[in-house]
């Protein structure tokens, strides 16, 4: 019986023995699926060999064809070169950040790189387009046009600084999405252009925007923001944080404190000492003074208890109140 089962199964077409077997998990992976691992395997090398699937992109004609294989070079912005023809990089930029080829979109938001180094004040007068550009390519699902227009991002927040708040919306909004949930090596770029960005644009101007997203209903959004936040508020200084509001800004801390995420509470405790710290510095006040002390003034426990809901300003005694060895850096 057991030979006749092994003869049964032997005469069995080999194509279907190889569809059985790929049932159990022994199945080769298509190039796309490829592609997109190869690309966070070689993110330390700053290359990503991408494989490109011979279907149809965004309406272009592909069918028919062969694999092909492309290479996107990811480059440092100190590494970047100078354009060779300025004049003729400006006429065909915007076609480029438009095209439907992949490769030289990537090629185009290089050369946006490069111009903002090299020559911003020559894409000054296109740089509202020219984010439209960076922003559809973050939405892009190839992650190589993705990383390349979040380091784009980057090098425009080095550029233009608070010149470039108008457009600064949509690019955020992107930014904080690729941060929270993308694919490893896209996530750590997109991070990294979030702290570049709060290190060149001021935090009087970009506090604002960043505002609206600790309400988000993503959590990881809200993490990513109430991170921004942080590093952005000791860049105000304690004349800056009066300038802003300090009881905006506990307010959006004591928020915080209880969010969801790690990474959100930790923000806020960081947020938080760093309010008491400039409070007090602008106050003349020791951490232990009261009202009875100094009647012209009032402490920091006081003044978190008129601000504050009565729980609320007991989290955020509770934090400010545990010895500290200091406060945030804007690093």
């Amino acid at each position: 019986m057991s030979g006749m089962a092994l003869k049964d199964v032997n005469k069995i077409p080999q194509s279907e023995r190889i569809n059985e077997s790929s049932s159990n998990g022994n199945f080769i992976k298509p190039h796309f699926e490829l592609a997109e691992e190869n690309v966070e395997h070689m993110q330390n090398k700053k290359t990503a060999s991408l494989v490109d699937t011979p279907t149809k992109r965004d309406g272009s004609e592909n069918s028919g064809e062969g694999v092909a294989n492309s290479e996107v070079e990811y480059i440092e912005s100190e590494n970047l070169e100078d354009v060779a023809d300025v004049e003729n990089c400006l006429k065909t930029l915007l076609v480029g950040l438009g095209s439907k080829d992949w490769v030289s979109v990537c090629d185009a938001l290089n050369n946006v790189r490069r111009l903002s180094i090299f020559h911003k004040e020559d894409i000054a007068g296109i740089l509202n387009d020219v984010i439209s550009f960076i922003v559809k390519s973050l939405r892009n699902p190839r992650s190589a046009v993705c990383k390349t227009a979040i380091m784009t991002s980057a090098d425009i927040f080095k550029a233009y600084n608070d010149n470039m708040i108008d457009s600064l919306d949509p690019l955020l909004v992107q930014l904080l999405l690729k941060s929270s949930q993308d694919k490893r090596f896209v996530c750590e770029a997109a991070e990294s252009a979030l702290i570049t960005m709060t290190k060149w644009v001021s935090p009087l101007v970009l506090l604002p925007k960043l505002q609206p997203h600790i309400k988000n209903r993503n959590p990881r959004i809200r993490a990513k923001a109430s991170l921004c936040i942080s590093r952005s508020v000791p860049r105000l200084g304690v004349d800056g944080i009066e300038e802003f509001g300090i009881d905006k800004l506990i307010q959006i801390g004591a928020s915080q404190l209880s969010d969801q995420l790690p990474e959100s509470r930790d923000a806020a405790r960081a947020l938080l000492l760093e309010l008491q710290s400039a409070y007090e510095k602008s106050h003349l006040l020791e951490p232990t003074a009261t009202v009875s002390d100094e009647p012209s003034t009032v402490s920091w426990e006081h003044f978190c208890q008129s601000k504050l809901s009565p729980l609320s300003a007991q989290a955020v005694l509770r934090v400010t109140n545990i010895p500290r060895e200091g406060s945030i850096s804007s690093s």
